[in-house]
């Protein structure tokens, strides 16, 4: 007898940052409610898992300066949701919510709240503020420093914010009983009563993307869906491997956990006309002062001299005054000079190739067939398409691949349950009050 394929788990992500194009005329508003109703219906009639909106405590800068390459506005996430809940019947709703800012008693308890009001749709997604850019909004005025961070010590802060917001969680019994707390960690002390009672789901989904060995570690330890960037089949099966692996240490089944890559999806009426398609996407997602501001902050240095169609910088980086993360300037440079003699490529045309997601691009047949194969390969358990129009740009992939994955018998043809927990197929928390 056949096995039956491998079923496949889909979510949308907001469009943010640059995968967005801004200038199409088909852009809507970033912050209009009509913008995220939109989005959070089709994917609901699309059968998709959930929707995820993101977090964004800051807008972005530019030597100083709000740049026009980023969003418009970013609205509150926890203040969206509760409002698409009331527009949507099954989708599941994320948020991302940080636990460099937040205290885990207000987190749970708004997470809670929220799959009180879906009946059991909520889901968190733990994410760290990268940098003191962001912190100079709060009262901490900055963000824990590097040291720590690199000694891991922001890791365990994230770990232990988890397990308290679960605790709080476990508060309250099953048959809703409320009990008192106390947590008394190396990161947070807090005692009392929860004002929430045990969630429909036991406990809102926990998602946390994973890169690095750290990250991977901490989702292994805590998360119900891992979000990861890759962007090969090859890569996925390895990140996926690695990622079940590390189950075990804490008596995790590898069933227990759902990884799904974040990807952007371009179609076509054919092959072709997807790819001319996507490059030109590409062109408008990278313009050329988004090229050369994407070279400073890995350059550190103020390069608007330089023209985008032209060669890369001959200095080296200021790795002092970089803000390309915590990684290595100096080498991230060397491999975009490497990349752009291999390719002969100038500034703009480096970045595009640098910094592309490998989004999946063809025909809906091409598309659907790739993304069966990727399941089917253990490369991924589903994907987050990350559409880059506002609202509309998940339509196409609802109309015309959903029917084909249906049709393979690897998607969904209807919800079999009301929670986001029975989309994903995971089983609710043993109550651990």
């Amino acid at each position: 007898m056949t096995a039956a394929p491998r079923q496949m788990h889909l979510a949308a992500h907001f469009p943010v940052d640059d995968m967005t194009v801004w200038d199409d005329p088909r852009s809507g508003s970033q912050i209009e409610f009509a913008s995220f109703a939109h989005l959070a219906r089709t994917a609901e009639r699309g059968l998709f898992d959930f929707l995820l909106v993101a977090e964004g405590l800051r807008l972005r800068e530019h030597d100083g300066l709000v740049h026009d390459l980023d969003v418009a506005g970013r609205p509150d996430p926890l203040t969206v949701l509760p409002a698409l809940a009331a527009v949507t019947d099954r989708l599941g709703l994320a948020a991302s919510a940080g636990a460099t800012f937040n205290e885990p008693y207000e987190l749970a308890r708004r997470f809670a709240t929220l799959d009180h009001l879906s009946a059991g749709r909520s889901a968190w997604n733990v994410v760290t503020s990268a940098d003191a850019f962001a912190g100079e909004n709060f009262r901490r005025a900055g963000h824990p420093g590097h040291p720590d961070r690199a000694e891991g010590d922001g890791y365990a802060r994230t770990a232990e914010f988890v397990a308290t917001t679960r605790e709080l969680w476990d508060s309250w019994t099953p048959d809703g009983s409320p009990r008192p707390f106390a947590h008394h960690g190396r990161h947070f002390s807090a005692e009392g009563e929860f004002t929430v009672p045990r969630s429909p789901q036991g406990h809102p989904v926990v998602i946390r993307a994973a890169d690095g060995a750290q990250d991977r570690e901490f989702a292994a330890s805590a998360a119900d869906v891992v979000l990861t960037r890759y962007g090969t089949p090859q890569a996925g099966r390895a990140f996926c491997a690695d990622i079940r692996s590390r189950l075990a240490k804490y008596g995790r089944e590898p069933g227990e956990l759902r990884i799904m890559p974040g990807t952007g999806v371009v179609l076509g009426d054919s092959d072709a006309d997807a790819r001319e398609r996507a490059a030109g996407i590409r062109l408008q997602q990278v313009s050329p002062q988004h090229a050369i501001a994407a070279l400073e902050r890995i350059w550190g240095r103020d390069l608007s001299s330089y023209d985008p169609d032209g060669p890369l910088p001959a200095c080296d980086p200021d790795p002092a005054a970089a803000r390309a993360g915590d990684g290595d300037t100096l080498a991230l440079a060397a491999r975009w000079r490497e990349l752009s003699r291999e390719k002969g490529l100038s500034i703009r045309g480096t970045v595009i190739e640098a910094t592309d997601r490998q989004p999946l691009v063809g025909s809906p047949e091409t598309v659907a067939a790739e993304m069966t194969r990727r399941v089917a390969e253990g490369a991924a358990d589903g994907f987050v398409l990350v559409p880059h129009l506002t609202p509309g740009g998940l339509d196409d992939f609802v109309d015309r691949v959903v029917p084909l994955l249906q049709e393979r018998g690897v998607f969904r043809t209807a919800y079999t349950g009301s929670t986001l927990r029975s989309h994903l197929g995971l089983a609710a928390p043993v109550w651990k009050g």
